[in-house]
């Protein structure tokens, strides 16, 4: 057969291939993600992008507390600043820079996580992601239920089930919580559903960490030293406060600076200010 009249009559298969490729590969994706195998996957490609724009954020919120640094600074050049205020212009810029640190870590970690998930997308014949973090829920329920449901424990232990120990408060809403985000989700749940379901699982768990230690602290079996568990709570409270300070500052500022124009006067001579200024 002529070569020139193969290629005419057969052209369309080579595409027709790749486009049948293509759209298994499409298919297959939209399988796994049906049936819940990337769903630990999607939920830290999804916690990568809020932290990559929280850290945006506060990138943002650094260059205003700068812009205010430096005008603060030059009005009490000028003697129309106070040493107070430009003592908390600093303060505010120091936290920013902070934040700012702080921010970049986070994306550093999710992108950990990001990684991390991906290499453990199941088989088509393991457990889902789903139904890993349940399990993990209900390993943590059953400790618990050992304390709760053991006369021995209960006595040898009695901090663990006292109401009035705030590691046991802390561990009682933990696991509302979590319980409450497991009521909710179905058998399909979105990204962002899972990831707030596995950060309540893994607050659960550290939570039950932290009050089984101060229980066995009491108990003299063990010396009164911070745990690992109780240094991770810290650093998450510490976290928490970070961005609460980061978005205070910002609308601190930025409030002041509205006013400034609001009352005739221009901020920074009439100019906005610039990055990294």
């Amino acid at each position: 057969m002529d070569p020139v009249l193969l290629v005419t009559e057969w052209w369309w298969i080579a595409p027709a291939a790749a486009a049948a490729g293509t759209a298994g590969a499409i298919g297959l994706r939209r399988r796994s993600t049906v049936s819940g195998r990337r769903l630990a996957y999607d939920a830290a490609r999804n916690d990568l992008r809020l932290a990559q724009s929280a850290a945006i954020e506060r990138r943002a919120a650094l260059k205003i507390a700068r812009a205010e640094h430096a005008r603060v600074a030059a009005e009490r050049a000028a003697g129309r600043a106070s040493t107070e205020q430009v003592a908390s212009a600093r303060r505010m810029l120091r936290e920013a820079e902070r934040d700012v640190r702080a921010g970049v870590a986070d994306v550093k970690a999710k992108q950990a996580r990001l990684q991390a998930a991906r290499v453990a997308i199941p088989a088509a014949s393991a457990p889902r992601p789903l139904d890993r973090l349940r399990a993990e829920h209900d390993a943590v329920i059953a400790k618990w239920m050992q304390y709760e449901t053991d006369p021995a424990r209960q006595i040898a232990y009695p901090e663990m089930t006292d109401v009035r120990q705030p590691a046991t408060v802390a561990y009682l809403h933990a696991s509302e919580r979590a319980s409450e985000l497991r009521r909710g989700l179905g058998e399909r749940p979105t990204p962002t559903e899972f990831g707030a379901y596995r950060d309540a699982v893994a607050a659960l768990a550290t939570a039950f960490d932290v009050a089984e230690h101060g229980a066995r602290v009491k108990a003299g079996e063990v010396p009164p030293s911070p745990s690992w568990q109780e240094s991770a709570q810290d650093a998450i409270t510490r976290s928490a406060e970070a961005i609460e300070r980061a978005a205070g500052a910002a609308a601190s500022v930025i409030s002041r600076w509205t006013t400034r124009g609001r009352d005739g006067t221009p901020p920074h001579g009439g100019n906005p200010p610039r990055d990294g200024a």
